[in-house]
């Protein structure tokens, strides 16, 4: 693997910030020929693929960022001298090539191969089928950078394939693949998961809970639950699940004010059977695999407990692991839910939007991680790394 120097990596990325704003309209007419022959039978899946200057923008901003940050190679993370005399160093190490595998969003071909480029990793990007015109101008955009810097067009590839082009090479790829990366919905996952031959590292999967207790601030919990179900309904950090709890006070009357907001901003209300005639317009959930779904979509589902272990046994039984918030004015209450929910980011009167790397101060992320293996939550530059050991001797032998 060749390491290259930050000045090369930061002269690709400062050519990047060039091209990108100067093909706007290549950009923008590609994107159009994708949203033409898209089928609008997935929304979440369309409002993925939509680009406009705004998201130009965005994919600028977060190249200058990554840009402005710290080469995370090499960094020495520990190190000491043994009795024998060895020096031991711990340092970061790029994993090498790593494949990224993404539905629909053509802006991840610019915001997780910069992360992934600027921690000195080849990329092959294998985006979907429905963002193909978008995705060939955009990978000609990093070509003509890393060219500009003298360095081949190949540390950037992208790759075309269908489904089952995509198994075969999955099980038996071309080229040495260190890490894959597949964003996208739970089918994608489980299918990489299925034939990959290396690491994989799962990230997305939603279904967020939010456990309304006894003792919540209803001012508060109207603007969360809106916000958390609202604010970008196709994203992962979205709401899709509300426990409230039987003991609260006027109980009626606040679901009956939390459900009017929601169908206000049309929220379809699924609920258990005891809460039906509680909210207005709900329909009943038809199965327990409600539970365990991820909707993407204007719809939210509500349930009852008797407590906050309850609500901690509810959210780990059925959520994604991603992010779960409690809303209640106990601190001792609440730092027991943070401690037992099994989620990468848990919430105190929070809504769950912020998980997400730009918003928690991590910067431009490759994905949020729901693995427990090398790193969880927003997968950002500090966190795309490995690491080895230089071992520094003087004749010692065991």
């Amino acid at each position: 693997m060749e390491l290259l120097k930050t000045a090369q990596k930061d002269s690709v990325l400062s050519s990047m910030i060039t091209i990108i704003d100067e093909s706007r309209k290549a950009i923008l007419d590609a994107n159009r020929l994708d949203l033409e022959a898209f089928e609008r039978d997935d929304q979440a899946l369309y409002d993925r693929l939509v680009l406009d200057n705004a998201k130009v923008d965005g994919m600028i901003a977060a190249i200058q960022t990554v840009k402005g940050q710290p080469d995370p190679i090499g960094r020495v993370r520990s190190s000491g001298v043994l009795d024998n005399g060895l020096r031991i160093e711990n340092r970061t190490a790029p994993f090498g090539t790593i494949l990224i595998i993404y539905e629909s969003r053509p802006d991840v071909t610019i915001e997780a191969a910069v992360l992934a480029f600027k921690a000195n990793n080849k990329i092959l990007l294998k985006g979907g089928r429905e963002a193909v015109h978008t995705n060939r101008v955009l990978v000609d955009c990093w070509h003509r950078a890393l060219e500009e810097s003298g360095l081949p067009a190949d540390w950037i590839q992208l790759i075309t394939l269908d489904r089952q082009a995509t198994r075969d090479y999955l099980k038996n790829p071309p080229q040495p693949i260190d890490l894959i990366v597949p964003r996208g919905g739970e089918k994608l996952i489980n299918f990489v998961k299925e034939y990959a031959r290396c690491a994989v590292l799962v990230s997305g999967r939603g279904n967020n809970f939010a456990y309304i207790a006894a003792d919540a601030d209803w001012q508060q919990v109207l603007p969360i639950v809106i916000n958390a179900k609202t604010d970008k309904i196709s994203a992962c950090n979205a709401l899709d699940k509300v426990l409230v709890d039987e003991a609260t006070p006027e109980l009626p009357a606040k679901l009956q004010q939390l459900g009017n907001a929601l169908r206000a901003k049309s929220v379809q209300l699924l609920a258990e059977e005891r809460l039906l005639p509680l909210l207005e317009d709900a329909m009943p959930i038809a199965d327990e695999s409600v539970w365990y779904e991820e909707f993407l979509a204007p719809k939210i589902c509500f349930g009852l407990v008797a407590g906050v272990e309850a609500a901690i046994n509810k959210i780990n039984t059925y959520s994604g692991g991603h992010s779960a918030a409690i809303l209640t004015s106990d601190d001792a209450k609440a730092f027991v839910f943070m401690e037992q929910v099994d989620s990468a980011a848990v919430y105190h009167n929070a809504s769950t939007r912020f998980t997400d790397g730009g918003a928690m101060g991590v910067g431009a992320e490759l994905a949020i991680s729901t693995d427990k293996l090398h790193h969880r939550g927003p997968l950002g530059l500090e966190q795309l790394v490995t690491n080895k050991y230089y071992v520094y001797g003087d004749g010692q032998i065991r």
